[in-house]
């Protein structure tokens, strides 16, 4: 099957070969775009049964999500859990510009959008969805696009620096040689894409990025919108654009479609070792196994030192904190993740200590069954719920306290919430080693300012309140 699939996407890519012949800007050196939930026609909470299968979802697509990301051996092509919990920009491609709906997606590098009149993406009927009217960028309709050749070096980004293995016959660095960079082909957790590497402009009022590495992808599954890549492979748009930082402010998961936005913000210019007003900055370390596997030098790791439940630190596993000479274990910030996920043995522990300190309340058995996530409590006839308080402490000292609504929701009813924090085993199957032990999601992240300082190599945070008018 998976060869049957390789031929078939290898040749309907060839044949659509042959046929392809808002922002605002603060300043010189800032971009400002617009963030907004990805969601597709959610319910309101006043109806359980559609949030709770809601919940049931993007618990789904975060467990699946944080398996390709533990597991990932290779730099292709980017995977977001786009359904129930992304957050999307604007961006705009070519000349005259074609302007995208793109995931914002930390934990992968590759910007790729739906291509061609050929596009076609199986499996995405999704609610308020059309999969035959799905909005593509046309090459031929860019006076500034072209396919990008195999001796090209960012094809190498993608494919790596043996040349003459996807390029038979041609001579290193040949100017005569017409054959272009392989298709891209990507298979993960909930779906795939499949495509040709572009050049084009990336379009911004006041300032273009010439000869942008984009994916132009004409087949999917389950992906009806393309992918911002915003983490730290060559082919990023961070990398591409020589970005010393960027930062956001993630408005609230509502589960519907209010109108509200956030800004996105693109630092081009330096700023020294100046700390942005609020901040708490923790350093970004390296993983040790890099060379082993390109995609731990993908991602952006953290230093996790301790997790409090109510003020009291949980005895997680010490070596599942910080990654190990085999590259596995660590923290990861993942903006392409909608919920939190915890290796088993680490999440044990937190949920354990919950349930400790909220053993007054009972277990909602059926509504963990329902919607996915676990543990669950029923506060039916309680006039006051004393939750308990959520802290994750970073090295330097940084110290994120959550607000409630960022790490528990309201399951289907007003009396029972449960904690939005993933694991896997038990009744989801054999939990996963490997890859980084947690998985910070964007649910955590909501209403916090996020800075990744790039040039001084910190990632930051402050509380705030994201929401601005539509």
């Amino acid at each position: 099957m998976a060869t049957y699939l390789h031929i078939h996407i290898l040749y309907t890519l060839s044949l659509t070969l042959l046929s392809l012949t808002s922002f605002s800007s603060s300043s010189s050196n800032t971009i400002q775009l617009s963030l907004s939930p990805l969601f597709t026609n959610h319910p309101s909470s006043s109806s359980s049964q559609p949030l709770l299968q809601t919940l049931k979802l993007a618990a789904s697509a975060s467990l699946s999500r944080a398996h390709h990301l533990k597991n990932r051996q290779s730099i292709t092509a980017p995977v977001s859990a786009k359904s129930y919990g992304g957050y999307s920009l604007d961006l705009s491609f070519g000349t005259p510009p074609q302007t995208f709906p793109l995931v914002l997606d930390t934990g992968s590098s590759l910007v790729w959008f739906p291509c061609s009149s050929r596009y076609l993406c199986s499996n995405c009927n999704f609610p308020n969805m059309d999969p035959s009217n799905i909005h593509t960028f046309i090459p031929k309709n860019s006076s500034t696009s072209r396919f990008v050749g195999c001796t090209n070096p960012k094809c190498d980004w993608i494919f790596g620096s043996d040349s003459q293995s996807r390029c038979p016959g041609c001579q290193p660095g040949s100017p005569n040689c017409t054959l272009n960079c392989p298709a891209y082909i990507i298979q993960y957790g909930l779906g795939s894409t499949a495509g040709l590497l572009l050049l084009d402009n990336l379009d911004f009022p006041g300032k273009i990025v010439t000869d942008f590495l984009v994916g132009c992808s004409i087949l999917s599954t389950r992906q009806p919108s393309g992918i911002a890549g915003f983490g730290r492979g060559k082919e990023s748009l961070p990398s591409q654009m020589g970005l010393k930082r960027f930062s956001y402010c993630l408005v609230s998961h509502r589960f519907d479609d209010a109108p509200v936005k956030s800004d996105l913000v693109l630092h081009i210019g330096s700023s020294g070792g100046s700390k942005t007003a609020g901040v708490s900055y923790t350093p970004f370390r390296a993983n040790p196994a890099t060379a082993n596997n390109s995609a731990f030098g993908e991602y952006y790791y953290v230093t996790l030192r301790k997790i409090l439940v109510g003020g009291k630190k949980v005895k997680a596993p010490y070596a599942l904190l910080e990654p190990g000479s085999d590259g596995n274990g660590g923290t990861i910030v993942d903006s392409g993740s909608t919920f939190t996920f915890m290796d088993k043995a680490v999440f044990e522990v937190v949920a354990k200590e919950f349930e400790n300190q909220m053993k007054n309340f009972t277990r909602a058995k059926d509504v963990e069954d329902q919607s996915g996530l676990s543990p669950c409590f029923d506060f039916k006839g309680s006039k006051t719920v004393p939750l308990p308080e959520l802290t994750f402490q970073f090295k330097g000292g940084a110290k994120m306290t959550l607000p409630v609504a960022d790490y528990f929701s309201l399951a289907g009813r007003a009396d029972v919430a449960c904690l939005t924090i993933m694991t896997d085993g038990g009744a989801t199957g054999p939990a996963r080693a490997g890859g980084p032990s947690i998985i910070l999601g964007n649910y955590q992240q909501q209403n916090f300012y996020v800075e990744y300082d790039l040039e001084n190599e910190r990632f930051g945070f402050r509380p705030q309140n994201c929401q601005k008018s539509a």
